[in-house]
């Protein structure tokens, strides 16, 4: 699996990865908990990256 992460404002941890050849994003809290996900996976990593961004992302994935 590739993942890329980041740590938003809030401290929530985002998750970026690759599963089965498509994008997925996760949100974890400050605990670990998960919090939010995608609900579809997207053939382009950017196309993944802007509907985490419509979701709350404010940080960038390294």
């Amino acid at each position: 699996m590739i993942m890329s992460t980041c740590k938003g404002s809030n401290g929530d941890t985002w998750e970026i990865y690759q599963s089965g050849g498509q994008w997925r994003w996760r949100r974890k809290a400050r605990n670990g908990e998960p919090v939010g996900a995608s609900t579809e996976a997207y053939v382009n990593k950017s196309d993944c990256i802007a509907n985490a961004r419509r979701n709350g992302m404010d940080c960038d994935p390294k």
